[in-house]
């Protein structure tokens, strides 16, 4: 007997679906094939399997299609910066145990930053000290 997924599991991507919903953001609609060909060299998924995916991706409902000829055109409902937003509070509230410092702790202390990035997190904290 399965379990009942909660909305924010419903709205979790496996890695395929991710890098599916990866090549949708960026071409902002595709059929199968079009997505298929932006697949990196080497990653060979079978038309039916991506097919398969994108409808799982459609029951999430996370993309719509609209019928095109014989086929589908698959179109993101779930905005990027929404799903990234999701996931890092997925992860902040799973791994980190709802304490978003530590998760920072970790980013800086195993993740190269270069002098770019560091100036860009000090903005984007000075920004957040100010809508306190």
């Amino acid at each position: 007997m399965g379990r009942k997924r909660a909305d924010g599991d419903a709205k979790r991507l496996t890695d395929v679906e991710l890098e599916l919903m990866t090549i949708l953001w960026r071409l902002g609609e595709a059929n199968v094939a079009e997505v298929i060909a932006q697949l990196p060299a080497g990653r060979d998924l079978a038309y039916t399997s991506v097919s398969t995916i994108l409808r799982i991706l459609e029951s999430k409902g996370v993309v719509t299609t609209r019928k095109e000829g014989r086929g589908h055109i698959y179109v993101p409902l779930l905005a990027k910066s929404e799903y990234e937003a999701r996931a890092v509070r997925d992860v902040v509230d799973r791994v980190f145990q709802g304490v978003p410092v530590a998760m920072v702790r970790q980013l800086l202390d195993n993740v190269a930053l270069s002098s770019d990035d560091l100036r860009e997190v000090r903005k984007l904290l000075t920004r957040a000290k100010g809508r306190k």
